[in-house]
């Protein structure tokens, strides 16, 4: 097994985290500048008081624990478009917006785990001639769909929300990608399904949340809950040719719980996911387990 520390790509044109403190972030998405707030970041901000609000766009407000509104600084759109280009040279895209529970419809820190998902998918593509299947649980708007799907893969994208699959579909259809199957399910019921049909995937990643519902009413706490989900995903996987993500953001939970998790496979890549400022300072964004492996190999 091996510890890492995996950085946001420092080449990313339309993404930079510029500051961090005080339980906040300063970030610019393409041409816009937003402070929302982070309860990692404990420590205080480099930059001197008031600078974040002279070059800031819009400043998310909480009015509870999961919900609040924006205040706008400067005048900018309430939705608008970034891209990212894999490792594999395709260029992804996404529509932002301004949402009432403070995220913009992208997880920045992520990005390493959409090459690493192209990487793996145009291996197992290339050694086996046909497109690998893969499963993208808790899916939400869809980068790591959009990865798979680029580098030839036939993808599932589960998610229990509708209006997020709707807004899934259209970061597919601004990336001039096509045919991506989509689930409106509660995850864990999904799973348990697929495992008693007999299917399997070559490629199944999993971004939980702390705390969700499916569309049923169905509860779900990551502590509670990830063991049976886990052990049920290691069961449709392919024997001889995949890859595996898990995605935690917890507070307080190890790597080395991810590890367990996995029943810790010898090529085991875990860590923390960290996305590094221009000001120098290092936000922690969750823990990740990942591996992949072809014909009984690691690769």
């Amino acid at each position: 097994m091996n510890n890492n520390f995996f950085f946001t790509p420092r080449s990313w044109p339309d993404y930079e985290l510029i500051d961090t403190g005080g339980f906040e972030k300063l970030e610019r998405f393409g041409e816009y500048i937003t402070i929302r707030p982070e309860p990692q970041a404990v420590w205080d901000k480099q930059l001197p008081p008031g600078e974040w609000e002279k070059r800031a766009h819009v400043k998310f407000i909480p009015k509870s624990s999961s919900a609040g509104t924006w205040e706008k600084l400067k005048a900018m759109p309430d939705q608008w478009q970034i891209s990212y280009k894999t490792t594999g040279n395709t260029l992804l895209r996404f529509r932002l917006g301004l949402t009432s529970f403070k995220h913009v419809g992208i997880f920045p820190e992520q990005a390493v785990n959409w090459d690493y998902i192209a990487e793996s998918t145009s291996i197992i593509r290339e050694k086996t001639g046909t497109p690998p299947k893969v499963l993208n649980l808790f899916a939400y708007t869809g980068g790591a769909s959009l990865a798979a799907k680029a580098a030839g893969a036939t993808v599932t994208h589960l998610d229990s929300v509708k209006q997020v699959i709707s807004w899934a579909r259209e970061n597919m259809e601004l990336s001039q990608l096509d045919d991506i199957r989509w689930v409106i399910e509660d995850a864990l019921k999904f799973v348990k399904r697929e495992v008693k049909r007999g299917n399997t995937y070559n490629g199944i990643i999993l971004d939980p949340p702390a705390y969700g519902h499916g569309p049923g009413g169905e509860k779900w706490k990551l502590e509670e809950n990830i063991n049976e989900m886990v052990q049920n995903v290691l069961l449709l996987l392919d024997p001889g040719n995949h890859f595996l993500i898990l995605n935690a953001y917890s507070l307080g939970l190890s790597s080395v719980v991810i590890g367990n998790l996995l029943k810790n496979p010898t090529n085991l890549e875990s860590g923390e996911l960290l996305l590094q400022s221009t000001q120098g300072n290092r936000l922690p964004l969750g823990v990740f387990g990942r591996y992949r492996t072809h014909a009984g190999f690691n690769i």
